[in-house]
């Protein structure tokens, strides 16, 4: 039987803050277009209630039910059970999405140690467990997707922002080695970089500001989550075998960068 393009029934995707803005606008493209996920966070309750909307608008009969797993990324002994439980549940995973990440922004002159040490954990150290971890049963099936959400900031640098931007440039550098490590494997390693996405959060800036960021980006408009989902579900597709390492940035033209 033809699949639609971009279809991704039968496979299993693990996501991880799950139940935020953008991880949640992931959750929601990869489960239209058929993935069975385990989402992950830290707010059991958040997730619970997350998981039952998406068992209710993606009835999942033939792969059965979306399942979500309670995991601290600041906890190094929780990160190294996630794959191992996500396995558990599902029977494989076949797309892992790190999404996840904190902010503690200050300058860097007063930045402090913590500040730093609990970004580079969350947002970079987290991750590269996650992948290591998921990298050996996806060899052995000879086949996955890894992509990883950096940030235009990444690229740019922001002010206020070392801890971040290091953690986000890290990321595109391990994913880099990693997509070369893998890709004779059937295993492709990406990033998605956001520029300025609306969530909850930045719906709650004055308007001045809000102006303010929209007059540095051509299209004249922050985007919205669902474009960061479905760069992420095109990523995981089967269609995108020839694509790794590579960085896709979504952000209205803000940045264009190669």
């Amino acid at each position: 039987m033809e699949h639609p393009m971009f279809d991704l029934t039968g496979m299993t995707a693990l996501v991880t803050g799950a139940a935020g803005g953008i991880g949640s606008a992931i959750s929601h493209a990869l489960a239209r277009q058929g993935a069975r996920l385990a989402i992950s966070g830290t707010n059991p309750a958040k997730l619970r209630a997350f998981r039952e909307e998406l068992n209710d608008s993606y009835g999942a009969r033939e792969r059965g039910d979306h399942v979500e797993i309670t995991c601290d990324l600041s906890n190094t002994e929780q990160v190294e059970h996630l794959i191992p439980a996500a396995i558990d549940t599902m029977g494989k995973v076949d797309i892992l999405v790190n999404n996840a990440g904190i902010t503690r922004d200050n300058l860097s002159m007063r930045m402090k140690d913590e500040e730093w040490d609990a970004v580079i954990r969350v947002n970079l150290e987290a991750a590269f467990r996650l992948m290591r971890a998921a990298s050996r049963p996806m060899m052995k099936a000879r086949f996955g997707r890894i992509v990883s959400i950096t940030s235009v900031v990444g690229a740019t640098g922001n002010p206020g922002q070392a801890n971040y931007a290091a953690a986000k440039a890290g990321l595109v550098g391990m994913s880099k080695s990693m997509a070369q490590e893998l890709a004779s494997r059937g295993i492709t390693v990406n990033c998605v970089a956001p520029g300025f996405i609306r969530t909850a959060m930045t719906d709650g800036l004055p308007d001045a500001q809000k102006d303010a960021l929209n007059a540095r980006i051509p299209m004249g408009r922050m985007g919205e989550g669902g474009d960061i989902g479905a760069a992420v579900a095109y990523l995981a597709s089967r269609e995108a075998s020839y694509i790794t390492g590579q960085t896709l940035h979504v952000n209205g033209g803000m940045a264009m960068l190669s």
